[in-house]
């Protein structure tokens, strides 16, 4: 009679405690949002130009079914997917046009941004029909503006992203180099070009990542991935000058599914 009466006892104590710590469990899962849902913003390299199957509905934006964050989406099916990247985007058009889907069910933001802050476009420009010192001279002023401007914008876009969606986990993914050096190109940029070019979309992403890391985001770096497929290697998945010129140094579609794509996926 006693052993039963202490293990009445002991059984009113551990169902008692099971419901309490039940019960506080889902007490603080009921605070938490469930974040699930994906946004993709950024620039050209997350808008996909380059990949074509754009939606006609994205206009200049060039927002491609093939691009990387599309890819993820079909194959992840996320609760929620909104695509705001957009050709041409600027740290402060990130800012003033495309974090609205952003809430506290956002689990999940990829971003490519500030190769347009740090003048990509007119310096591939200048490289292409200018010659080498013009281009040298160009990427000189397009590295110290990586350095010493670039940082504080990345840090106003990365602080935005945390604050709308304070639950999300954030990728940010990096630049591919352009070029093999030493590789198969016979024509086109000097040898000193593209080794300066190179060093330029190094220096933004030690920038990139550098930033990312601060504000507790993850970097994603494709070189890697990219390896073997830079301009002059032969198997390129960037295009050259293109017409339209628009999709000159973008990837391919093979460079969105993968060169960006496995990275991202890993990194999600």
């Amino acid at each position: 009679m006693r052993l039963s009466r202490c293990a009445a006892l002991a059984s009113a104590f551990f169902v008692t405690m099971t419901l309490a710590l039940t019960g506080a469990s889902a007490a603080v899962s009921a605070q938490l949002p469930t974040a699930t849902g994906y946004v993709a913003l950024g620039d050209s390299y997350s808008s996909g130009v380059g990949a074509g199957s754009y939606d006609s509905a994205s206009g200049s934006c060039k927002r491609s079914s093939k691009a990387y964050p599309a890819l993820w989406a079909a194959a992840h099916s996320p609760s929620s997917f909104q695509f705001t990247a957009c050709s041409g985007a600027r740290t402060g058009d990130v800012l003033s046009g495309q974090l609205t889907p952003l809430n506290s069910s956002t689990g999940l933001v990829s971003i490519t941004i500030g190769g347009n802050d740090a003048g990509f476009a007119d310096t591939m420009t200048t490289c292409a029909l200018q010659g080498e010192s013009a281009c040298l001279s160009r990427v000189a002023q397009a590295r110290t503006y990586i350095d010493t401007t670039l940082p504080g914008q990345l840090d106003g876009v990365y602080s935005a992203i945390s604050r709308k969606a304070p639950a999300a986990h954030v990728v940010v993914v990096g630049y591919p180099r352009f070029y093999k050096l030493g590789g198969s190109c016979i024509a086109g940029l000097s040898e000193k070009s593209r080794a300066a070019i190179n060093a330029a979309a190094d220096d933004i992403n030690g920038v990139t990542a550098k930033r990312a890391a601060d504000h507790g985001f993850t970097f994603a770096d494709v070189n890697a991935t990219f390896s073997g497929h830079e301009l002059c290697s032969g198997s390129a998945w960037l295009h050259s000058v293109t017409l339209p010129v628009l999709e000159s140094y973008h990837p391919t579609a093979t460079g969105q599914s993968g060169g960006y794509l496995p990275v991202f996926a890993s990194a999600a």
